[in-house]
């Protein structure tokens, strides 16, 4: 190995070594936070009830109780979902509606956290045997599975809403027997 050879190795371990320190202290920095979130969620009331929604966690919760801190500001849930811009497009001629994609129009950040708690939602709601889990396997075996997660997101959100309104945890109902 030549001096040039040997020179250029140890500038190579010197950087690698530099930025993996930078690496793991952004690690520590994001542990840091989380367990920040995580004290804000179990500390407030609300954020407590709105955790008890199905895969919102507490970053969602913190992030929607920061600019909705009074949820009756908004009229109805469809209120917040446009805020959100979780809500259908319209294009409507001769009086005929037809449904288009979501607006994508209001608060990303928020839109993209309950997009992704629907993704991880999902799977363990389409196994339930509840009126949730029916509707999710039947939108399942008729739409692509992405349409599927954005159309779930809402859902969590209206329930959200009802949640911050409303001043109760979720709870999951048993199905009525058929008599």
């Amino acid at each position: 190995m030549t001096d040039s050879e040997a020179r250029i190795g140890a500038l190579m371990r010197a950087l690698v070594a530099e930025v993996r320190e930078e690496w793991t202290s952004l690690d520590g920095r994001t542990c840091a936070l989380e367990r920040e979130f995580v004290a804000h969620a179990r500390a407030d009331e609300a954020a407590r009830r709105l955790v008890s929604i199905p895969d919102v966690g507490p970053m969602t919760t913190t992030a929607l109780r920061v600019p909705v801190d009074d949820a009756s500001a908004f009229s109805n849930a469809r209120d917040l979902l446009a805020w959100l811009g979780l809500v259908l497009r319209q294009h409507t001629t001769g009086g005929r509606p037809k449904l288009l994609g979501i607006s994508k129009r209001g608060n990303a950040y928020l839109r993209g956290l309950f997009i992704h708690g629907a993704r991880a939602a999902l799977a363990s709601l389409s196994k339930t045997e509840d009126s949730t889990g029916r509707w999710l396997r039947g939108l399942l075996a008729r739409s692509h599975y992405n349409v599927v997660i954005v159309a779930l997101a809402p859902k969590l959100a209206r329930i959200a809403w009802a949640t911050l309104c409303k001043g109760v945890s979720f709870e999951r109902k048993p199905e009525m027997a058929l008599a």
